[in-house]
């Protein structure tokens, strides 16, 4: 099977980007209620819908959920794209629905997509809520998972560009994670189905993007979804969609987050899942906090009357202005960067630093500067 040309075949094009709401997904979830599957089953603080879509009739029960964190959609892109697959009447999506039945829960968080936010409209980040449950959207999550009863839980986000695959210099393009369900982090029945998915996707996914794949801490938090419905005894997957070189968009992203789930949704249809894949998950390298979206190397700079060569970074805060998602390129990091690798790097080759306030830069200003009275940056990159 060529994934990729799947992708391509049934990629949802009414959705692109980094900035989706309710009011982009709407549409979509009613062209494809075409036999009563969608259903709403909440409202989020805010009064908005949460809606669960539900299709196959199959014996094996795949839950997923995605924008928990609503600045986190391109697994919903993913998703409505994997949707597409089981509505395109081919072989595979009759195997498919006559095999599985997939719940879905699209846009759980559906004012924090709207405010373009991790947290819910009470700014509680809804993945550290599975306790107590304080949330409208945290109950509706745990009242569909005791009512559907699933054999897996997909728990579908982003992580930031900041991580990359252990010291390699690649950036985390997708990591997984099996969560604990004891602070001991051992392995019971549960959590090593996950284990084996994860280690399955990963094999297909190294075809693609080698060394690209990463593997999220296991720390046990019990407040964590994820932990929570490991602990209950549901095999969990964690997956994060992270960056690919050049990729703000999340475009490219998306592409490998629906292949990881047709991989592992083909990989449980055909029984083909080893036993033990305990080593094989603990060889993907662990996601580390090693990256900057910018690194400026050898800038010299005059500091309290003397010059000497510095090096900065600088990281993008992804701002929402009138309904758009702009990345705005602000100064993270002075000097101390020998650990760091950066998304793009500049060798100034020891030219003179300037800039509109004191000629040397400070963290959190706007990165925006000169070199040699001649060499513009604007917003991090180079003024052509």
């Amino acid at each position: 099977m060529n994934l990729e040309q799947l992708f391509l075949d049934n990629k949802e094009k009414t959705i692109e980007g980094r900035y989706l709401t309710l009011e982009s997904i709407e549409p979509i979830l009613k062209r494809i209620n075409t036999n009563k599957q969608l259903s709403v089953v909440g409202e989020s603080v805010q009064g908005r819908p949460i809606y669960k879509y539900v299709i196959g009739t199959g014996k094996t029960k795949i839950y997923l959920w995605s924008q928990m964190h609503g600045n986190e959609s391109t697994t919903t892109k993913a998703l409505f794209d994997f949707l597409n697959v089981l509505h395109n009447g081919s072989d595979l999506a009759k195997d498919l629905l006559a095999n599985f039945t997939f719940c879905c829960l699209p846009m759980l968080n559906p004012d924090g997509a709207t405010l373009y936010t991790r947290s819910n409209a009470n700014e509680i980040d809804l993945n550290r809520d599975s306790q107590n449950l304080t949330q409208p959207e945290s109950k509706v999550l745990r009242a569909v998972f005791e009512g559907f009863k699933p054999d897996f839980c997909y728990n579908l986000h982003d992580q930031r560009t900041i991580f990359g695959v252990a010291d390699t210099g690649k950036p985390a393009t997708v990591s997984f994670l099996a969560p604990s369900y004891n602070e001991e982090r051992e392995i019971n029945d549960s959590r090593q189905k996950a284990i084996n998915l994860i280690a399955g996707m990963n094999a297909v996914l190294q075809e693609f993007i080698p060394g690209h794949i990463g593997r999220f801490d296991d720390s046990f938090n019990i407040n964590c979804i994820g932990d929570t419905f490991q602990y209950l005894g549901v095999p969990t997957i964690l997956f994060e969609a992270g960056h690919y070189p050049r990729d703000y968009e999340r475009e490219i992203t998306r592409k490998y987050i629906f292949i990881a789930l047709v991989s592992s949704f083909k990989m449980l249809n055909e029984n083909v899942i080893e036993i033990n894949r305990t080593d094989d998950y603990l060889n993907i390298p662990q996601n580390k906090v090693v990256f900057y979206d910018f690194i400026y190397k050898n800038i010299k700079i005059n500091y309290d009357g003397n010059e000497k060569i510095t090096n900065f970074a600088a990281q993008y805060k992804e701002e929402l202005v009138n309904g758009n998602i702009n990345f705005n390129a602000y100064i993270a990091k002075v000097d101390d960067l020998e650990v760091f690798f950066g998304h793009e790097v500049f060798d100034a080759q020891g030219a003179m630093y300037e800039d509109q306030d004191e000629n040397f830069p400070k963290l959190d200003q706007k990165a925006n500067f000169c070199l040699n009275k001649k060499l513009n940056f604007v917003n991090g990159l180079i003024k052509k």
